[in-house]
């Protein structure tokens, strides 16, 4: 076992799903529903990310979407480390905003 593999991480998924029929409006709402119930949380319109205690961890969240990608469209899925995403800066009207929420996690061994 690699110190790595235990290593706190984000994952993110983005996605451009077309929405122009009926059966697309559904797949893009289904799609997104999956991702809720997964754990993901919305960080900007088609854009989700999802907290991971591990390496291992963000693997079987990742294998879950990868489970119930929509047909048609694109998604993106990456990972950051903890330390990657503290670096994240965001700006909203061209001034700085507070950075993502990190959650609050207690893990006992």
């Amino acid at each position: 076992m690699r110190l790595n593999e235990y290593r706190v991480m984000w994952v993110f998924v983005f996605f451009d799903l077309p929405t122009e029929t009926k059966k697309q409006r559904k797949a893009y709402a289904q799609f997104r529903k999956n991702l809720q119930k997964d754990g993901f949380t919305m960080l900007q319109y088609s854009i989700y990310t999802r907290h991971c205690a591990s390496r291992e961890n963000a693997e079987v969240h990742i294998k879950r979407v990868k489970n119930f990608l929509p047909p048609e469209g694109e998604v993106i899925i990456f990972q950051l480390t903890d330390k990657q995403f503290g670096m994240i800066e965001i700006f909203r009207n061209h001034q700085s905003a507070n950075k993502p929420n990190t959650p609050q996690q207690l893990e006992l061994f």
